[in-house]
């Protein structure tokens, strides 16, 4: 389940230590009644505005983090640019409103339900009759048929990133005219909502060469408020302009560019009016709140009196100060003309973001705890739960939620979140923080307090997870090495790296494995965000690498963690280290580094001295971004991990390969598709299978959240928080900021008229 994530979402399994039986008792509390779903904890603060309201014409320049490799949804490098795209030029039958729950789009489907149910299950879509690409073609049953033979995953010539769904559709034909679709499933399939969002012209679906590269640079045929225009890749812009074609309400602005900005560039970029709209960080969030209110001064302020010469000099360099100037005399003249110069453009850049302001809601996506149980000491489920009881869930919602001013309420759900049909709080299926059970569980386990330790030899690992130490041509470092809790938190040469690198996703279908289903990918609205908040994201479509502990396939890594060259969390030694067979219970914990992890080191720091209360050490090691996810989660080369999965509105799809139980494959590696904690159960996948195999909703409702109960008392991933979703936007923007759960509606963004406020309500379509 958006930067802790989208792409598939989950299943576990749970290992052998926890029988059906126990397995069956707690179930009773993922069986609730249809009100547990409540509403989302934070609404979506877009600064709504009637149409009426909105001036006609103007450019929207939107920071985005990168420009996409490809246009093509369903392709393993999609990111989240190619879905900003989509969802601007494209059709799709369903999207997702406020409360992340799956509807119509008039604009596009004037119906679609199901018509029979025996022999099989037939679905008819009512088209919209002024729908139309680009081209002036009508929208049909063509389309829906090449896209269907696109993604059904028979052909290996096509280099899908996923076909939840379509394989289980039979045959699409024409209905009684034009503008109807007949849709037959080989098997019932639930989740049919799910489908053609986004829906590509033939013209891209019909041809694996004109699915693999026709949309990888462009997109000829579009049918959306927006036709995708220009694509500058020096500039690293994508330019979207009005389509002329397009049927519904006509988009009040004239374009929107798509800026690829770095995370920690933004805030300069919005001062300098290079953008409109950026999502940002906590740290670039506070200082547009203090452009506003005038408290934005660097650290206490200049001339407060409160900050010494070497932190103004700290703060100069880190703002724009030459090191090398002013470099004799004292403290006070060594921060002269290069603090000067930093305080001067500070000052300027803080007038000039008085126009921004910050909108903020809750991500659709939750940060976790990942427990790796393929081996090792968490290989034995007493153990995970012991650390799951350790943690106290609401506090380290607290640390990142509530400095934000965001509801800090952890996350109840593997499989959905507040305000979705299938949300309910499971997590009595594990239990709360108890320091008393968690230690029980550990002495049952075997592992006692003060224990005799054997002498390791050079370069052993305490009780934990297998890996090696970094070399010298180790290049999966930021060069903070790993912290070890309870050593005085110095530092020790060199990182975990993982077994094998993982093979590109295109790269690896251009050799042959094209015809292999990856994992099953997350929906148009599930965007994958690179960078920027706490946590890091999972891969989106992609599965673990072959040949690994366990695994095939690989992530495309993405954190959003801290500053590269910062300590890792300092943690707590055990009072009371435990032991068992002469060694001492240590787990290793590997966080991403990059701009913006400061809060995921705070998270990661108060779970260490909460599991350090149990007597469970914990040594921190931090690697790149890049070498997070590929080199480390993938690979198996952990045992604790924080990041993120973003919701789906159809967790019986999308969360499956998440959670599944990992199978041996035929060359004897593990087969784990997108399940990076190797915990599962066979109970999950037959609740899984039964819960999108029906169309009864409540049935369906009633599944999932037993499936959610089976994965929280299995205890490989913990549910922490809901990420927090900041973005700076000019004043004047309206309809436009921090979405939530909702799809975008682009044609309704623009600029207040003169003299026009925000409305107390957003416009409809």
């Amino acid at each position: 389940m958006s930067h802790d994530g989208v792409g598939p979402r989950a299943v576990m399994r749970s290992v052998a230590f926890l029988t059906a039986g126990a397995l069956a008792v707690p179930l009773l509390s993922g069986c609730g009644s249809a009100d547990e779903a409540g509403k989302p904890l934070a609404r979506q603060d877009i600064a709504p505005a009637g149409r009426a309201r909105v001036a006609e014409g103007g450019t929207l320049r939107w920071a985005v983090d990168t420009v996409p490799e490809t246009f093509n949804t369903f392709q393993a490098d999609a990111d989240a640019t190619t879905t900003r795209v989509a969802q601007a030029v494209l059709p799709a039958m369903y999207r997702l409103d406020a409360a992340g729950r799956p509807q119509r789009d008039a604009d596009y489907l004037e119906s679609a339900k199901v018509v029979d149910t025996e022999p099989k299950q037939v679905v008819l879509y009512k088209l919209n009759q002024q729908a139309v690409w680009s081209d002036g073609r009508e929208i049909g049953a063509a389309d829906f048929a090449a896209q269907w033979r696109a993604l059904a995953g028979k052909d290996s010539a096509y280099w899908t990133a996923r076909n939840a769904g379509y394989d289980r559709i039979e045959k699409i034909e024409r209905g009684s005219n034009d503008l109807e679709v007949r849709v037959t499933f080989k098997r019932t399939y639930a989740d049919w909502r799910s489908l053609f969002s986004p829906l590509y012209p033939k013209d891209v679906m019909g041809t694996p060469d004109a699915f693999n590269d026709g949309a990888r640079r462009k997109l000829k045929v579009t049918a959306g408020p927006f036709a995708l225009n220009k694509v500058d890749r020096k500039k690293d812009e994508v330019r979207l302009t009005r389509n002329a074609r397009w049927w519904g309400h006509p988009a009040k602005l004239s374009e929107i560019v798509l800026t690829a900005v770095p995370r920690d560039e933004r805030a300069s970029a919005l001062a300098e009016g290079k953008i409109d709209l950026a999502e940002i960080d906590p740290a670039a969030a506070q200082r547009v709140d203090g452009a506003a209110h005038g408290t934005a001064g660097p650290l206490a302020g200049p001339g407060s009196g409160r900050t010494d010469a070497k932190t103004l000099r700290a703060w100069a360099l880190a703002h724009g100060a030459d090191e090398d100037e002013d470099d004799e005399g004292d403290d006070e003249a060594k921060s002269g003309a290069g603090l000067r110069k930093a305080m001067a453009k500070w000052e300027t850049q803080q007038k000039a973001l008085r126009s921004f302001e910050v909108r903020r809601s809750l991500e659709p996506a939750y940060t976790q705890l990942a427990l790796n149980g393929a081996d090792g000491v968490l290989a034995d489920e007493r153990v995970r739960r012991a650390v799951a009881r350790a943690l106290d869930r609401r506090e380290l919602a607290k640390v990142v939620l509530k400095p934000l001013g965001l509801p800090a309420e952890p996350v109840g759900s593997h499989l959905a979140l507040a305000g979705q049909d299938a949300y309910a709080d499971s997590s009595g299926a594990l239990g709360g923080q108890d320091t008393t059970e968690a230690q029980a569980l550990l002495a049952d386990a075997g592992w006692v307090p003060g224990g005799p330790v054997t002498k390791q030899e050079k370069g052993e690992k305490a009780a934990g997870s297998k890996g090696k130490k970094a070399g010298k041509d180790d290049d999966s470092a930021d060069g903070d090495g790993t912290y070890v809790v309870g050593e005085d938190d110095k530092a020790r040469a060199g990182t975990e790296r993982g077994a094998r690198r993982a093979a590109e996703g295109e790269s690896a279908r251009r050799s042959g494995e094209g015809g292999k289903q990856l994992a099953q990918e997350g929906r148009q609205y599930q965007q994958l965000h690179q960078g920027g908040a706490p946590g890091a994201y999972a891969p989106k479509g992609t599965a673990a690498p072959k040949g690994t502990p366990s695994a095939q396939g690989t992530p495309s890594a993405q954190g959003t963690p801290g500053p590269e060259g910062t300590a890792a969390p300092a943690g707590v030694a055990p009072a009371k280290a435990l032991a068992k067979d002469g060694k001492a219970l240590s787990l290793r914990f590997v966080l991403p580094s990059g701009p913006g992890s400061e809060p995921l080191a705070a998270v990661a720091g108060r779970i260490t001295r909460m599991l350090a209360k149990v007597g469970i050490g914990t040594e921190i090691t931090k690697v790149s971004d890049e070498s997070y996810f590929k080199d480390h989660i993938a690979s198996g080369q952990y045992d604790l991990a924080l990041y993120s999965w973003p919701g789906s509105a159809f967790p019986a799809t999308d969360a499956r390969p998440i959670y599944a139980k990992p199978v041996p494959a035929a060359d004897g590696s593990l087969s784990v598709e997108q399940n990076y904690t190797r915990v599962g159960t066979d109970q999950v996948d037959q609740l899984f299978e039964q819960a999108v195999s029906t169309l009864d909703q409540e049935e369906q409702r009633s599944l999932i959240r037993k499936a959610d109960s089976r994965i929280w008392a299995a205890a490989g991933s913990i549910p922490l928080y809901q990420r927090p979703q900041l973005t700076a936007v000019r004043k004047t923007v309206v309809n436009a900021g921090a979405f939530g759960f909702q799809t975008p509606v682009y044609e309704d963004m623009g600029f207040l008229k003169k003299g026009a406020k925000a409305s107390a309500s957003p416009s409809g379509k």
